[in-house]
């Protein structure tokens, strides 16, 4: 009932649910068409019409998820000035801007080229439709450079200074390349891209494990494991240099992501926690773990702190994250499907090398094939998780330091709040329907490999002006 009555908690819960929710489709559209310049790209080097089929294929689930992370974003965008007017006034000069590149630039770079890519195949020369699919990817994870930048910004504020609450721009792009941006771009570039290929692997699992098309969808499978093979290790070594950055930075998140309550001082060794039960209100932890020296190592790749990791008991509870269990947990799970998704990615890649993932061979490695079912949603769970870590470690500053979220929210009845949330989630419970029954749709109905090749090398018109001996009305045909 508390949480009825707070319109702060409850705005926080409606942005919350948005995010989550919205999330879930510019993952798989942002490291999908990296994967379509990639299959475009072969298609055309080596003319194999598998290539052009996969191609046709995947843009179909490309479609059907860019359409519903823009129904489901717009929300983002009214929340900032509806629900947290305050916070929208204090940064908005930054904020704002930033925010609008990313639609000005990078959406409308994206939407202007899908057109193209999808349709444009027999009305474009082939390379001027490679290039909209690139210029469709670029503008997809331009949009994610944009918004990574604004929110790497909120954990490490710089480029001007606060004057009574509200901040003042000095250096737009001492701002946007704020401490945590490059970090923070390069983790959710990979978390995008590791997240969609193992969507793409663990749907060309499925149909070889069922005997469909296993020529075609072993192309897409090997295709991922390759690719994997490179992009989950390097994931976790960007994961590592964002944690070393948050050891810097953002002390009191850290302390939460350890579950850390008293500081280590400088020249000690610092256990690690692998699994702990965090009670906030003992300051304690009632049971845990620990890992003997490993997180010395972790932080440092020393034996012994040159600096003190401090714990959440430096700062009194209004100063610190509120939910330490959530945090640490939530941290937990990133850092695990991490590395079950990178292992699974060479434990496929030997099974290559040994000859084991060949068209004969393939459908008889059904415990490989059932395992890249099963990773195909991890991903999703372990951005989710990274975002909540992000987040809610953040807490309760929505500005790390310098603004405090309880007072961003709006001072608007809590009622209201409450009304917008559940009508929003509604909609987005009708979204996901639509998605997961188009989405079945298209994987029930797979590939249609009797579509035709692309003949067309210019446009149709083109081809008329070059062809004097047709009739005119053959040309305007």
């Amino acid at each position: 009932m508390e949480l009825l009555s707070n319109t702060a908690m409850l705005s926080r819960l409606h942005f919350a649910v948005t995010a989550i929710f919205h999330m879930l489709w510019p993952v798989l559209t942002t490291g999908m068409a990296i994967y379509l310049i990639v299959i475009e790209g072969l298609w055309l080097k080596t003319r194999n019409s598998d290539y052009y089929h996969h191609a046709r294929f995947w843009a179909k689930l490309y479609v059907l998820n860019f359409g519903i992370g823009v129904a489901t974003g717009l929300p983002m965008a009214f929340q900032f000035g509806l629900n947290w007017a305050p916070f929208s006034e204090s940064v908005g000069d930054f904020f704002g801007t930033v925010l609008g590149f990313e639609g000005t630039m990078a959406f409308m770079l994206e939407a202007s080229f899908l057109g193209i890519m999808l349709f444009g195949w027999n009305r474009v020369p082939p390379l001027v439709h490679y290039l909209s699919t690139i210029l469709v990817a670029f503008g997809a994870n331009l949009s994610t450079f944009w918004i990574l930048s604004a929110n790497s910004w909120m954990q490490t504020p710089a480029g001007g200074v606060f004057e009574n609450g509200k901040f003042i721009v000095q250096d737009y792009f001492r701002a946007i390349a704020n401490p945590f941006m490059l970090n923070s771009f390069l983790h959710m570039f990979f978390a995008t891209l590791e997240t969609s290929l193992f969507v793409i692997g663990g749907i060309s699992a499925w149909y070889l494990i069922n005997q469909r098309h296993p020529a075609f969808f072993s192309k897409s499978l090997k295709v991922a494991v390759a690719s994997l093979f490179i992009v989950a290790p390097l994931q976790i070594f960007i994961g590592h240099l964002s944690a070393e950055q948050v050891y810097h930075y953002q002390p009191t998140k850290l302390a939460a992501m350890e579950a850390l309550w008293e500081t280590i001082p400088a020249d000690a060794t610092a256990d690690w926690s692998l699994l702990a039960l965090p009670n906030n209100e003992t300051e304690a932890n009632d049971w845990e773990i620990k890992v003997p020296g490993a997180l010395s190592y972790l932080l440092e790749l020393k034996p012994r702190l040159t600096e003190p990791v401090l714990g959440l008991k430096e700062w009194t509870p209004e100063n610190r994250p509120g939910m330490v269990g959530t945090v640490y947990y939530a941290f937990r799970t990133m850092i695990a499907i991490g590395m079950v998704l990178a292992a699974l990615a060479v434990i496929t890649m030997l099974q290559w090398l040994r000859g084991k993932l060949a068209e004969s061979e393939i459908a008889n490695n059904k415990w490989l094939l059932r395992a890249w079912i099963f990773a195909a949603p991890l991903g999703y769970i372990a951005v989710e998780t990274g975002w909540v870590v992000r987040c809610v470690g953040r807490q309760p500053w929505i500005v790390y330091g310098e603004l405090r979220t309880l007072e961003s929210a709006s001072n608007i009845p809590a009622g209201e709040v409450l009304f917008s949330l559940s009508g929003l989630s509604a909609f987005y419970i009708v979204f996901l329907i639509a998605f997961l029954y188009f989405g079945s749709r298209i994987i029930r109905r797979g590939p249609n490999l009797e579509l035709p090749l692309p003949t067309a090398n210019v446009p149709r018109l083109m081809q008329a002006k070059h062809e004097p001996n047709r009739r005119p009305a053959e040309a305007q045909q």
